[in-house]
């Protein structure tokens, strides 16, 4: 089967992981094409991209001259995909794209149009790090459900592959981090079929380059409300 994959990474600060990730998603047989967005870095992935972005043909750079965030990123690279399902991957590496056909399966077999990879079921592995970042997605998680009346248990996740007429027909709003409630709201209001499966998780600490934080966090309850009802 020919490749069916459209990867799109969001990059901001990440020179010391980005060469080494995107040497792992083109290792990946069902990638048809990654497209690597950089948010305006300020601490040398450009020149990192600009480096190796003619070592494979699938791979394409696109550059915001201004730091947006990652969703303004991601609305960025959803434009430019073509192949027949998008996944989002991080350019750290607490993400494995190993794990790209326990994504694919459910749509590839016609029993879904997306799937949510949750770090919180199954038995794969995962690095022991924050309580209370854990309680705090799991509780963005907990109303997010209650708005969208769907079970999710990993709303917040990285990995949501979603068939890509039906990501290309929804209008991303959120410039940061709000793109993950925003996303989950708007898929469920649609009404389409959504699975999970079990991914693992390498976190890193705030010291490694962790971005995300409390901020972000209330942003996102506000998102879980706002697009109910918008």
């Amino acid at each position: 089967m020919k490749p069916c994959l459209s990867v799109i990474m969001p990059v901001f600060n990440e020179r010391a992981t980005v060469a080494g990730i995107i040497e792992t998603v083109l290792q990946q047989p069902d990638v048809a094409e990654l497209i690597v967005v950089n948010d305006a870095s300020s601490d040398g992935s450009r020149d990192e991209l600009e480096r190796i972005k003619n070592s494979d043909a699938r791979l394409r750079v696109y550059h915001h001259d201004q730091n947006q965030g990652k969703g303004a990123a991601l609305r960025t690279g959803i434009a430019y995909a073509t192949a027949d399902i998008v996944i989002i991957q991080d350019a750290d590496l607490e993400y494995d794209p190993a794990e790209y056909p326990i994504l694919l399966h459910p749509i590839l077999s016609g029993r879904a149009d997306a799937v949510f990879g949750s770090r919180f079921i199954g038995s794969q592995e995962h690095r022991v790090l924050y309580f209370w970042h854990s309680m705090g997605n799991r509780f963005l998680t907990l109303m997010s459900n209650m708005f969208t009346n769907i079970n999710l248990t990993d709303m917040e996740t990285c990995y949501k592959a979603v068939r890509r007429e039906i990501l290309q027909s929804i209008p991303i709003q959120e410039n940061r981090f709000g793109f993950e409630p925003e996303i989950t709201a708007k898929l469920a209001k649609k009404g389409i079929r959504i699975y999970e499966v079990a991914v693992s998780y390498h976190g890193r600490t705030y010291a490694e380059g962790k971005k995300i934080n409390w901020k972000d966090g209330v942003r996102a309850i506000w998102c879980i409300i706002k697009y109910r009802f918008f």
